[in-house]
């Protein structure tokens, strides 16, 4: 039959009682199988991890060009990796990194998440922020932000609540 109607005969379950062939044009199949997986290739976003290094010093205008930097790499989908450079006596000052590293936090919450806190490790701290998800983000801005003075659904009578 495979011969008359031109095609191959493909057996797609060998251990079937009985075994199981199929009448299909095979090397279309393939065809069709690698431009499948070629298109969810495509499709797919890397993630990758972007390096900010800084030290405890450094100045408010170079942190904010840094942190917008950072701001750009979480929108691409990226993650990133804060690193605090320590030298000499700056070891002894641990709590301003930290105090530091809380507020890059804050000032990126609506980028990204904390998904490594800060360690410690030799003369270095880390973190490490991951980029939001754009589920989440679509449900936050679709979500009306409750106004002042507006009627409560309990409230029938129409007074502001």
């Amino acid at each position: 039959m495979a011969r008359e109607a031109g095609m191959d005969l493909v057996e797609v379950a060998p251990n079937g009682a009985p075994p199981v062939c199929r009448l299909m044009d095979y090397g279309k199949w393939k065809y069709d199988q690698k431009k499948k997986a070629h298109k969810a290739k495509v499709k797919q976003h890397h993630v990758t991890l972007k390096e900010i290094r800084m030290r405890p010093k450094t100045d408010e205008h170079d942190r904010r060009f840094k942190l917008k930097k950072a701001r750009q790499f979480l929108t691409e989908g990226d993650k990133v990796q804060f690193t605090m450079l320590f030298r000499g006596r700056e070891m002894m000052h641990l709590d301003l990194a930290i105090e530091k590293f809380n507020v890059i936090v804050q000032e990126l919450g609506d980028a990204g998440r904390l998904e490594v806190p800060p360690k410690k490790m030799g003369r270095r701290m880390t973190m490490v922020l991951a980029p939001e998800k754009p589920e989440v983000k679509k449900l936050k801005e679709e979500a009306p932000a409750p106004a002042t003075g507006t009627v409560a659904p309990n409230n029938l009578s129409g007074e502001p609540s």
